[in-house]
């Protein structure tokens, strides 16, 4: 299965004009099959946003605003990143945010935001069901009065952080684009700007998960990996997000290393410098590999290798002997001890299985999201922006 995965992830990430370079039976059998369900998934979608916007599936509202994160495309878009960032501003100016995630394949995304929003008044609600998960959390701690939630909107600086005890003020839905049931007042889109749009199909033939017209309905587009993008390209990106929305804002982002730490002692906090010097073998099984082996690449490696698996990939025993074999391979081409790096998703994921490899020494990447300075938006536009339309939203419907 994890093979077949691979192919077509291979496929969707082929532009047309260089499908001449696959293998003649991988066209042969995947183009046809795929490209049939990628037409079937848009005709689904399709019907699906008609039966939303005609109200024949009913769209719920919540008692707090509603924040969006989502994407067009499968991985690597920040959008995990982007709602710990998004939590904790509002954590910071004294609304308690609730973040709504799915806990899909492991939970790992749910357990590494729950890690980091630790000492916030930051609730993380788990489940498909994201209007029941709610509603069970609102009846457990309430829900702060609109006009509370206003006043603090309203304030220019911070506040202070929240108290663990006061009550909900706003829902951060993660990957919330494709999730209509729920209304939302502001949606916010990353975009992987190292690959945006792929090869401009639908899932499968692609990774779009929507047509890039979607953009449309988007209050924010955050375009994400931006310090390995060449500017010409970003221009490119920028052009074209503007074709189907001119006045869209737009923002960028990066996923800034933070600290390892061992999987023997999660509790450690090491300098990115201990690996300097090293060879690493970099193991991940998360949407878009190449910007977590770009980043580890900048920190001053002898050498750095890499072994990918498909997003959200569980891994098995002959995984681990996978692992093994190419941690000694490397030991011995460079005569040196090799150590191996993790991003936190992937120790989340399943933690006891990395134990196999406890002779070994593996290290887990620690990073955040920042919101990079340019073109005059900052970090502090960003927020105010979000103020701003929130503040807008209950003006428009004043909170009772």
């Amino acid at each position: 299965m994890e093979r077949f995965r691979k192919l077509v992830a291979r496929m969707a990430s082929t532009p047309d004009s260089h499908l001449s370079e696959l293998p003649l039976h991988e066209r042969a059998l995947l183009l046809p099959v795929l490209s049939l369900a990628s037409y079937i998934y848009r005709i689904s979608l399709s019907l699906r946003r008609q039966l939303f916007r005609t109200s024949l599936l009913p769209t719920h509202r919540l008692p707090v605003p509603v924040i969006s994160v989502g994407n067009l495309t499968w991985g690597g878009n920040g959008k995990t990143p982007m709602v710990e960032f998004i939590a904790s501003f509002f954590d910071e100016i004294g609304i308690p945010p609730l973040v709504l995630t799915r806990g899909y394949a492991g939970g790992d995304e749910a357990k590494m935001l729950k890690r980091h929003l630790l000492r916030t008044s930051t609730i993380i609600g788990v489940g498909s069901n994201r209007k029941a998960t709610a509603d069970s959390l609102f009846e457990r701690y309430g829900y702060m009065d609109g006009r509370l939630c206003l006043e603090k909107l309203s304030l220019s600086d911070k506040s202070g952080n929240s108290s663990m005890n006061e009550k909900i003020g706003v829902v951060v839905l993660d990957d919330g684009m494709q999730h209509w049931n729920l209304f939302r007042d502001v949606e916010i889109v990353m975009v992987n700007g190292l690959m945006p749009w792929g090869n401009g199909h639908l899932i499968p033939r692609g990774p779009l998960r929507e047509p890039l017209t979607a953009l449309s309905c988007a209050d924010i587009v955050v375009v994400h990996h931006v310090d390995l993008v060449s500017d010409s390209e970003l221009k490119n990106i920028e052009l074209t997000m503007q074709k189907v929305c001119a006045s869209i804002p737009i923002f960028f982002s990066r996923l800034s290393p933070s600290y390892f730490f061992e999987i023997k002692n999660y509790s450690t906090k090491l300098p990115l410098s201990v690996v300097h010097g090293k060879v690493a073998l970099c193991v991940s099984a998360i949407g878009f590999p190449d910007a977590f082996v770009q980043g580890v690449h900048k920190m001053g490696l002898l050498h750095v290798d890499r072994l990918d698996f498909t997003d959200h990939h569980l891994m098995a025993p002959n995984d681990i002997a996978l692992v093994r074999e190419k941690v000694r391979n490397l030991e011995n081409e460079f005569k040196v001890k090799a150590v191996i790096v993790l991003t936190e998703k992937d120790y989340y994921r399943d933690p006891v299985i990395l134990e196999q490899l406890h002779d070994l020494e593996i290290l887990v990447l620690c990073s955040s999201l920042q919101i990079i300075p340019t073109n005059e938006q900052s970090a502090g536009d960003f927020t105010r922006k979000l103020r701003k339309l929130l503040q807008n939203k209950y003006r428009e419907e004043p909170p009772t």
